[in-house]
């Protein structure tokens, strides 16, 4: 919801230069949170980590209104980011728990798929809330919906077996609760794949503008939307053919995708764009996220994902901060940003195709 009308809040605050900096220090957090939540959600539970994601999000939300400098949201951005280092691993170990092993990729499908209907329909949402209703109401549904998924979770039962009570020792972090090794490949993809992603989400709502069209959250829906066709059907594929097939389409519609988009010149072109980013993305986030959890140990699945999500938002975050800092308003450079993004999705093929397969 908060995305597509977070660069112009900044800027009319007068930190129009820091807009790469939205997403990268959201990251950043999140990035740093990884080996916390990992631990946390083989040790403490599943739920406990995800509510307090949710609660995370929740409270940053309704602190935007008051955090009213450009120092002060930068810093609220920060905070916020640890929502997304704990609850989507807490989330990805808790399905991995209650599907069986031959039905991971069609798992986390479905559970990005739903994530996906929020993902659509947030940022158009978002958009209509703030034309109609203006900043501070966008900010307050958004918390509400956060903080009302705590109900949800609160009924719902722990899958960890030998979930352990909070103590501040599970705080303490050494190297083996970093990284888990096993994962290495599909870690490796997706930095090179959310790069991309960390430029769209970053440069797409200035695009638009760029391209008049008024509502920016028009542009998530279609790549969510065409997201979603695909999410359930490539997870499937991917449990019969095996990960690394779909993986390869995936790169290579993601490379085809960002290249349409940079080269927009018409608000058809750039949905065109996005629509091929969605079908890319698609099939590439649950695909990443089944072959993670089969590389796993059993006893190290929180780490095993969270590792994949350190990945994640190193690309995300060094994308969005790389394209926001050479883009500085200036719309001629829309094609050599994008065209670099696209690069990196070629690169995790050919990394596909050249590592050893065992």
């Amino acid at each position: 919801m908060l995305i597509p009308e977070l660069p112009g809040h900044l800027s009319r605050m007068g930190g129009e230069e820091y807009i790469g900096l939205i997403i990268s220090l959201f990251t950043l957090t999140a990035g740093i949170s990884r080996p916390y939540s990992g631990k946390l959600t083989d040790k403490w539970g599943r739920i406990p980590v995800m509510i307090v994601g949710a609660v995370v999000s929740g409270v940053a939300a309704l602190l935007y209104p008051v955090f009213l400098s450009v120092t002060g949201f930068l810093l609220l951005r920060l905070f916020h980011g640890f929502s997304t280092g704990f609850k989507p691993t807490g989330t990805s170990a808790y399905v991995a728990d209650i599907v069986p092993a031959n039905k991971r990729g069609e798992a986390m499908g479905i559970s990005s798929f739903f994530g996906s209907i929020g993902m659509a329909g947030g940022p158009a949402i978002g958009s209509w809330i703030f034309l109609t209703y203006g900043i501070n109401t966008l900010f307050y549904v958004s918390s509400a919906l956060a903080i009302s998924s705590v109900v949800v979770l609160m009924g719902m039962k722990e899958t960890l077996r030998d979930h352990q009570s909070f103590n501040l020792s599970m705080l303490k972090i050494g190297r083996t609760d970093i990284f888990e090794a096993s994962v290495i490949k599909p870690s490796i993809v997706m930095i090179l794949t959310t790069l991309g992603f960390g430029t769209v989400v970053t440069l797409a709502p200035d695009f638009g503008d760029y391209l008049e069209i008024e509502n920016r959250g028009l542009f998530f829906i279609v790549f969510t939307g065409s997201s979603m066709l695909v999410r359930i059907a490539g997870g499937k594929i991917s449990d019969k053919f095996g990960r690394r097939v779909i993986l390869k389409y995936s790169t290579s519609i993601l490379f085809i995708s960002l290249l349409v988009i940079g080269f927009s010149t018409s608000p058809i072109q750039f949905f065109i764009g996005a629509f091929i980013f969605g079908i890319g993305y698609g099939l590439n986030s649950p695909t990443l996220f089944a072959w993670t959890i089969d590389l796993s140990p059993d006893l190290s699945r929180g780490r095993g994902v969270s590792t994949l999500f350190i990945f994640l938002e190193i690309g995300i975050g060094t994308g969005a901060l790389i394209s926001g800092s050479y883009y500085q308003g200036i719309n001629e450079r829309f094609p050599l940003i994008f065209g670099i993004a696209a690069i990196f999705s070629l690169f995790a093929f050919f990394y596909l195709m050249l590592s050893p397969k065992k």
